[in-house]
């Protein structure tokens, strides 16, 4: 399979209060991973994850990773 058509990869949450988790993240219109996402919750606050450096690509001809890693960075009280 070509990812490198694909508009979305998965977030792999390594730490945090969501550690283990994943999530389908859409790419920049750079074609670039996020540098952060944030993840609102039904408690009134969101968490924040930076883009680690772990990428995985479904084949070495890949341009575009399948997954990239986001590590917690804070959370934030609306």
């Amino acid at each position: 399979m070509d990812t490198s058509t694909t508009s979305s990869y998965t977030a792999k949450l390594i730490d945090g209060p969501l550690e283990g988790k994943t999530v389908a993240t859409a790419f920049l219109d750079t074609g670039d991973p996020r540098p952060r996402i944030e993840l609102p919750t039904d408690q009134g606050k969101h968490y924040v994850y930076a883009r680690g450096a772990g990428m995985e690509f479904a084949s070495s001809d890949d341009e575009r990773p399948t997954a990239v890693e986001y590590r917690f960075v804070e959370t934030v009280f609306d």
